[in-house]
């Protein structure tokens, strides 16, 4: 019997995979040279009553290498975009274990949220509304016409626990008894992990939220527990 060691050892390695400018590089130039075959077959079976005029020849050959140019310069674009991308990620590494700012849904686990509304100077009265993941209304509570933070205990009417899950808050302004103002309010929630999708720099939350890097407004060291 063959030692099982010995034969996992002495497997062929792959060939490395070719990059996808590599391979458009080879069919571009495989392209070219067929024109180039093409025109030259033309050239030779042409009506020599009748021959096809040079500049013919040259619009075709002008128009072809613009083609050329164009899907070269997408290759250099999306090389350059991956460059900038891997470095994003770099720099975001650092925010992982960091508290960030946003108004994604963030988790209950039983301890106060504490939120920054943004009310609306004018405003006579303010609300800060609070929906489960399903986006349902759960609660709705008055506070004051100011910027500064307020927790949300997350306890019912009846002094209960909300279930543990993820929420998500909105701060009303109203006047008169009308609405003047309902936008999203922000808190804070632990970064866990830094992504990359469609060049674009996702960041997910503890609890599952995904959010995209520019959406930060702020960023903290967690607080000691």
């Amino acid at each position: 019997m063959p030692d099982p060691i010995t034969t996992a050892t002495s497997v062929t390695p792959l060939t490395p995979p070719v990059s996808q400018s590599t391979k458009a590089g080879s069919a571009l130039s495989s392209d070219f040279e067929t024109f180039l075959q093409m025109l030259t077959a033309q050239a030779k079976h042409q009506d020599p009553l009748e021959p096809i005029d040079s500049s013919e020849y040259a619009a075709q050959l002008a128009q072809f290498s613009m083609v050329e140019q164009q899907v070269m310069s997408n290759d250099l674009l999306s090389a350059l975009t991956a460059q900038l991308g891997a470095g994003n990620m770099a720099q975001m590494s650092g925010w992982i274990g960091m508290e960030a700012r946003t108004t994604a849904p963030v988790p209950f686990d039983g301890r106060p949220i504490i939120v920054s509304p943004n009310p609306a100077a004018v405003a006579d009265e303010v609300n800060l509304v609070v929906y489960d993941s399903t986006g349902a209304e759960v609660q709705r509570k008055t506070i004051p016409v100011s910027a500064d933070p307020v927790e949300w205990a997350g306890t019912k009417a009846d002094g209960t626990s909300f279930d543990s899950g993820l929420y998500s808050f909105q701060v009303e302004s109203r006047a008169n008894g009308k609405v003047l103002l309902a936008e999203p309010a922000e808190t804070y929630a632990r970064i866990t992990e830094a992504r990359i999708l469609d060049n674009e720099t996702l960041l997910v939350l503890e609890g599952g939220s995904a959010i995209p890097a520019s959406s930060v407004s702020g960023l903290r060291e967690p607080p000691a527990i």
